[in-house]
């Protein structure tokens, strides 16, 4: 049994003939030894300054002077600015968008929504197992077919919500207009820049206020 054990501590345990003992070093040893891997680390990495060539024309390029990087930061902004202030995103589950409840024995089992998105309980959902949605079908169009599938299979009757559009007002939101002119543009991007720069001036002040509290802190500790 002992013996069992120390064959596998053997296959463990590091072997002591690989641990060394420390070496006395002199100072002229430590000196020697520390500048020779500095001197070929710094000969490894010397460049040869006559083998530069100088960029002729080159300069800095802003977000102002490429047209297209121009145009995509303003598109950006117009789209979470001028969105988020002319409306509010409302999620497709929310009750305003709302297209039809299907309910058995008066009580509310599936409720589906504009975009063609569903809740149902849980109970109901063993029942319908694993029903796939035709092809090509999406918004109310999708959403009808499943009110009218929930009801079939579960035994239950179709209310439509007074909130449910049509597919083609579905179809008119859906594909509204992203599309800026130049002037349009022009203004994003310059509201874009006054916006950073504001913000800018707002870091800095505080930057400062803390350093005058923090210097007037150490004025009252001395």
């Amino acid at each position: 049994m002992i013996s069992g054990m120390s064959n596998v501590a053997s296959s463990y345990l590091r072997p002591a003939s690989t641990f060394t003992s420390n070496p006395t070093l002199t100072p002229a040893d430590v000196q020697s030894d520390a500048s020779a891997p500095t001197d070929a680390g710094t000969g490894s990495l010397r460049i040869n300054v006559s083998q530069l060539k100088p960029l002729h024309g080159a300069r800095f390029i802003s977000a102002a002077d490429d047209p297209v990087l121009h145009d995509l930061l303003a598109t950006n902004w117009l789209t979470t600015h001028g969105a988020s202030a002319t409306q509010s995103f409302v999620s497709d589950d929310a009750p305003q968008n709302t297209y039809a409840q299907v309910k058995v024995d008066g009580k509310v089992v599936a409720t589906l929504y504009n975009g063609g998105s569903s809740t149902i309980t849980n109970e109901a959902a063993v029942k319908l197992g694993d029903l796939q949605d035709p092809p090509g079908f999406s918004g109310p169009n999708l959403a009808q077919w499943r009110a009218d599938s929930y009801a079939r299979l579960l035994g239950g009757t179709v209310e439509k919500a007074p909130t449910a559009i049509t597919q083609s007002q579905w179809t008119t939101h859906e594909s509204s207009s992203t599309t800026y002119s130049r002037d349009q543009l022009d203004a994003a991007f310059q509201a874009m820049l006054a916006e950073g720069q504001k913000a800018t001036a707002q870091r800095q002040s505080s930057y400062l206020a803390s350093q005058a509290q923090a210097g007037t802190s150490a004025d009252f500790s001395a």
